[in-house]
């Protein structure tokens, strides 16, 4: 019997954790351990100084990370399961947001659905000419953002940008991205990127890390000003007829009939 590759890989190289998405096979979609991981490890890394930086990436050479495994939504029964699974997400977003550490997400290929949300609550995002960055989930799942992840992308790209991103399903190239602030940076190909995110991990893990702190801190605390309730929205999307239909056409590979319901 051989041993199952972990799904998050991590790595410590020269003061840099290294956190790998790694189902190649399924372009890196996120499972619910995953999510665990990734936040727990983000909340407990240490600040004594052997760690100075973190920068996410995904294994294969095609993703980031394509988003959750929608086969877990299979399990969804009722209102709270999506309420729980939004609350999970959110969860997961808050603490890497909320990371002592500078994150760096180091994005090649496909970076959408929970991939994306991860990645746009990094400190810093550089990217290859491969990626595509979006939330396709009116065209494949039908359901939705949580109001506190919406509230983060806005601030990062624009409200108007967001909702055009959702609307239509399209996903936005490497080009685009940088042109609207999504990325910093980007470089030809994989191997260039991860040698610019190793070389960017060293520059700000020389900086003061209660600097970096304090900054990232007080610019949540900015994002977090306004509590919105959206337990209505979430529940009307993922309980609806709707959802449940898109889930089993995407396994599918077939197109959805949407019936509004």
């Amino acid at each position: 019997m051989t041993d199952t590759a972990p799904e998050l890989l991590q790595e410590t190289r020269d003061g840099t954790l290294w956190l790998t998405f790694n189902r190649p096979a399924a372009r890196n979609a996120l499972t619910f351990g995953m999510y665990k991981e990734l936040a727990e490890t983000c909340r407990t890394v240490p600040t004594d100084g052997s760690i100075k930086a973190i920068v996410i990436s995904g294994a294969g050479g095609k993703a980031f990370a394509a988003g959750t495994d929608m086969s877990q939504f299979r399990a969804f029964e009722t209102p709270q399961d999506a309420l729980d699974y939004e609350a999970q997400i959110e969860a997961v977003l808050g603490a890497v947001e909320c990371c002592p550490l500078p994150t760096i997400a180091a994005i090649n290929g496909a970076c959408t659905g929970g991939g994306a949300s991860i990645a746009a609550v990094c400190d810093l995002r550089i990217a290859s000419q491969s990626l595509k960055f979006g939330f396709p989930i009116a065209r494949t799942l039908g359901n939705c953002l949580a109001a506190g992840n919406l509230a983060r992308l806005s601030g990062l790209i624009g409200p108007g940008r967001v909702r055009e991103l959702i609307f239509t399903a399209r996903l936005m190239l490497a080009d685009e991205a940088l042109s609207v602030g999504l990325v910093s940076e980007l470089l030809p190909d994989e191997d260039a990127l991860m040698t610019r995110a190793a070389d960017l991990a060293a520059t700000v893990g020389q900086m003061a890390p209660l600097t970096l702190r304090a900054t990232k801190e007080a610019m949540r605390r900015n994002q977090k000003a306004i509590s919105v309730d959206d337990d209505d929205l979430i529940t009307l999307c993922y309980m609806s007829e709707d959802f449940r239909n898109g889930m089993e056409a995407f396994l599918s590979k077939q197109k959805p009939q949407w019936k509004g319901k």
